[in-house]
């Protein structure tokens, strides 16, 4: 039987694997991922609480979250686009002052 336990298990190791990937990616592309990543892991706890308490509360939220993680990514890929035509790069040690 899988418990609340499972889940929150389960989100805070995709956690710190967003964590991980944050610190050490130095690519762009792959520090959207992560923030994605832990984005999820959150998501995946709320609705693990929502469903143990027996509330609706929580899969709403979630569902607005996922929303707005949604529209972040067009506006981030975008921004991410416009700098690789320019720099020709996505790396943030690259880009770290934008003055280049």
């Amino acid at each position: 039987m899988i418990t609340l336990h499972h889940y929150l298990l389960v989100s805070g190791v995709l956690f710190a694997l967003g964590i991980t990937g944050l610190v050490i990616r130095r690519n762009a592309l792959v520090v959207f991922m992560a923030l994605e990543m832990n984005l999820n892991a959150a998501n995946l706890a709320l609705l693990a609480f929502s469903r143990y308490k027996g509330f609706m509360d929580g899969q709403v939220l979630v569902f607005f979250v996922i929303a707005i993680a949604a529209a972040e990514v067009a506006v981030g890929l975008a921004i991410l686009v416009a700098l690789f035509r320019r720099y020709k790069t996505v790396s943030i040690d690259d880009l770290n002052s934008l003055k280049l």
